[in-house]
């Protein structure tokens, strides 16, 4: 059965974080998992952390063999929800579709998932139902953003960080990663000729290849060097310790606006009390009220249809698919019913006649094939547990 271990809605930011998984945290636990886990989906992102699997275990089990693979603190277990078949399924499609994102309707969950799901295919993580669940989740996202016109009304933590730095005249602007979200950060900013200086801070410098005159790439080793100066900072590492320390920024000077898009969070909480610095996190950020948001809703509500088709053909195929093996059994035992007709005729009649064969391999095929039909359309009725009970009578 499909499942899904994820964070309450409305957990705080503050432990929110106490669940984030980096790659390295992932890594060690699919190793730890591989061997019991028949398939696993691993998502962490700013706002969730979603661990979806095909397992039977109860509850308690799941929870304490995940919690020991992350290496989850159990005090918070609490927060944590388990989801099982078409809830778990449902939950998927509406966050792959930004339903459930704190920014409604957001671009980077797409990605996010497509990434989560390509690094369990390349693990051999996913090969039943997962990998088709996955594959029709992130193209009915793409369907969704698409026929909906989704980036004709754009909002993100990317553009509403970038917005408020402009409102607030900001002209110098340091971002600190170059991941999905920092890439559209980047983005946003150029696009603003307000914008003077761009300082993008990375690890490895020879990732960003942008020719804008107004953009700086710096190592972190570098970053102290300009930080002082900047209107903005707007950070959004995957790094699991914070990348803007105390130490980093003097305390007096002028007004600097920070944007925390991370999680774990990259700001030191000691800034937060330093008169010189607004801070906002992802949480903060996600409330501005934008009037983009009020548009999205309207559009998303009206493409629901989307989701509730997808969600259909998934559902169907999995029906189907939890009945094949009675499909092959009544197509193997067509065969040897076929042939040991076949070996009677030859033995009365003491000659081989391919048109006799030809006649009763075709009548297999014809009652046969009915069968499987109506099991079909039963099994997509819910009613395939009473067709079974007969086509055993009949053909097993």
């Amino acid at each position: 059965m499909i499942g899904l271990i994820g964070i309450k809605k409305d957990t705080p930011l503050e432990i929110r974080e106490k669940f984030s998984v980096n790659p390295k945290k992932r890594e060690n636990a699919i190793n730890y998992l591989r061997d019991e886990i028949e398939e696993i989906v691993v998502l962490s992102t700013c706002n969730r952390t979603e661990i979806y699997f095909n397992y039977f275990l109860e509850d308690k089990e799941i929870l304490k063999k995940f919690f020991e693979a992350f290496d989850f603190d159990k005090k918070y277990i609490d927060y944590v929800f388990i989801s099982k078949g078409e809830k778990a399924i449902e939950h998927l499609f509406r966050v792959i579709c930004g339903f459930h994102s704190k920014i409604l309707g957001e671009d980077q969950i797409l990605g996010q998932i497509k990434e989560a799901y390509s690094f369990s295919l390349e693990n051999k993580l996913v090969k039943n139902k997962l990998l088709r669940l996955f594959q029709e989740a992130v193209t009915c996202g793409k369907r969704f953003r698409k026929e909906a016109n989704l980036y004709k009304i754009p909002v993100s933590s990317a553009s509403i960080s970038v917005n408020k730095v402009i409102e607030e005249d900001g002209k110098k602007v340091m971002v600190l990663g170059y991941g999905s979200v920092g890439k559209l950060v980047v983005k946003n900013l150029i696009s603003h000729r307000s914008i003077e200086e761009i300082y993008i801070v990375v690890r490895d410098k020879s990732k960003v290849d942008i020719s804008d005159y107004r953009v700086k790439v710096l190592d972190f080793r570098e970053k102290n060097l300009f930080i002082n100066s900047m209107d903005g900072i707007i950070s959004c590492t995957s790094a699991p310790h914070t990348v803007i320390r105390k130490e980093d920024l003097e305390k007096v000077g002028k007004k600097i606006n920070i944007y925390d898009l991370a999680l774990p969070r990259d700001v030191d909480l000691e800034l937060y009390k330093i008169d010189r610095f607004k801070i906002l996190n992802i949480d903060d950020i996600s409330k501005i009220d934008d009037k983009n948001k009020h548009l999205r809703r309207e559009r998303m509500e009206s493409y629901k249809w989307i989701i509730d088709k997808y969600i259909l053909e998934y559902k169907e195929w999995e029906k189907l698919r939890d009945i094949s093996p009675y499909i092959n059994k009544i197509r193997e035992n067509k065969l040897n019913e076929v042939s040991k007709r076949y070996d009677t005729y030859k033995k009365k009649s003491k000659e081989e006649n391919k048109i006799v064969e030809k006649m009763i391999e075709s009548m297999g095929n014809f009652y046969s094939n009915k069968a499987i039909k109506v099991l079909k359309e039963e099994a997509l009725k819910g009613r395939e547990e009473e067709c079974l009970e007969i086509l055993k009578k009949i053909f097993f």
